[in-house]
Order: C-alpha cells, then structure tokens, then sequence
C-alpha cells in the first residue's frame, strides 16, 4: 500500500511516501505563511510531480498536525488532488501506546508510538528538536511514562537574535572549540553546547528516575546536528513523528 503521511508542525510540514512501512521520499515546506487551500493544493502538486507521485497510486493519506487552523485547509487541498478524505489522527487515536493525558500533542503521540513499533526492548526516550524541545519516555508495554517540554533551539536563538541589538543571525553548527573569540562561535557554543548539556542532563536525571537505561531516539529538524556529538543518544531519525503518524493511520 502507497500513503502519503503529512506532519503539520509549527514550523514546517513535512511529507512522507510511504511503501507499505517504508518511507521512500520525504520533503519539508514552510508552515508560515499561512495559505489557502487552493493555494496549498497548487503547492503540494509541484511537489509531486518533482518527486514523480501520480495521485491516483496513492491509497491513504494520513495526517497529524499540531496546527488546528491548517488542518482543516491541508485536508481540503489533499482531498481535492486525491479524490478520497484524508485520515487525521491524534492522541485520541487507538493505540498499543497508552497516553495517558488528553493534553498530550500528536506528535509527542506519534513519537511514542514509533519508538514502541520500531524498538521494542526496554525503555525508550524520544528528543524532538522541533519548535520546542521534547522529551517523552515510554516503557516496553506501551505506558508512557512522562513528558519534558523545553524551549525549542531554533526557537531560543530566534529570541536571543531578535531580542539584541547586536547579536548577528548564525548558522547552527559546532564550533571549533567551545571557548570562542568572535560573537559568531561564541554564539555557535552556547546554542550548541548549552543544548547538548540539557539534552545530556535530562537524560541521566530520567535514567535516574525509571531506573534503567533507556534506548535513545533523537529526531526533528536540527537533531543532526546534535547526534554526532554525544554518546547518550543512540539512534538519530528525521522521520520518526511520521513514522508514528503512519503506524497511527495505516489500519483505520
């Protein structure tokens, strides 16, 4: 079965083509500006035929946003390009997971529920470097165990930028080292390092409290960055929400 899974994020929409559990192909598009549906529909069309989808091949399409005022114009614009409803699902979607709170976001959902498909031993905690920073943890039979929501990097160094008179705009990148000498590593250090200190603090702290050691997934936009410099996270997955998404939508 063919699908097309959407991620509706604060930030961006990210697309996947799904081959029965496998994601061939993914792109991202800019969440902001807000657009129409028309507008959405022409939008998504470019993308498929730069990518060579024909509509009429795919069976389903599933989405998750944490958007409310694009979900209905997303849906609208998919429906009229694929002739056939969109499925939209959210934590209140059946599961293996087990949420535990009607607060809880699609995609920290969507984000338990593909550790649990894709790594089924022990405990698991999922960083989503995204709009926010989160950390979920869930256990071996599906019970979420708890949720930490942090201020996003990209998001911190928005303000940081946007709030000075002279902090420049910087590339996310390590730096050479982590003492810098000209405001740009310097700002590199903190962004990164600072980040990569939370990131390892909470894990120890949550290790500490489930008493375990969990297997660590790291994944959204910047988790790239994050990966390569620490030994705490395991495993580092761009497409694990949608991948929670499909596992979500793929039977209903």
């Amino acid at each position: 079965m063919n699908s097309i899974v959407v991620n509706i994020g604060n930030t961006n929409i990210r697309f996947g083509l799904f081959h029965e559990d496998k994601c061939d192909i993914s792109w991202i598009l800019n969440t902001k500006p807000y657009r129409t549906s028309d507008e959405l529909q022409m939008q998504f069309m470019m993308m498929y035929q730069t990518h060579k989808i024909a509509p009429a091949d795919i069976e389903k399409i599933i989405i998750g946003s944490v958007v409310p005022q694009l979900t209905y114009d997303i849906s609208r614009a998919l429906q009229k390009i694929h002739g056939k409803k969109p499925t939209v699902v959210d934590r209140n979607t059946p599961s293996e997971v087990q949420p535990k709170s009607k607060q809880m976001g699609t995609d920290i959902y969507a984000n338990l529920v593909a550790a649990y498909h894709l790594y089924p031993h022990g405990k698991k905690i999922i960083f989503d470097f995204g709009t926010a920073l989160t950390a979920s943890c869930i256990d071996e039979n599906g019970e979420t165990i708890g949720v930490i929501i942090a201020p996003g990097i990209i998001t911190a160094l928005n303000s940081l930028i946007h709030d000075t008179a002279q902090l420049p705009e910087i590339e996310l990148v390590k730096p050479k080292s982590v003492l810098g000498l000209d405001t740009v590593s310097c700002m590199q250090s903190g962004m990164v390092y600072g980040y990569l200190g939370m990131v390892e603090g909470f894990i120890d702290r949550i290790n500490n409290e489930v008493k375990d050691e969990c297997f660590v997934i790291a994944t959204g936009g910047v988790s790239h960055v994050y990966k390569p410099l620490t030994d705490k996270i395991n495993i580092a997955d761009r497409l694990h929400t949608l991948k929670g998404l499909y596992y979500l939508g793929k039977d209903l």
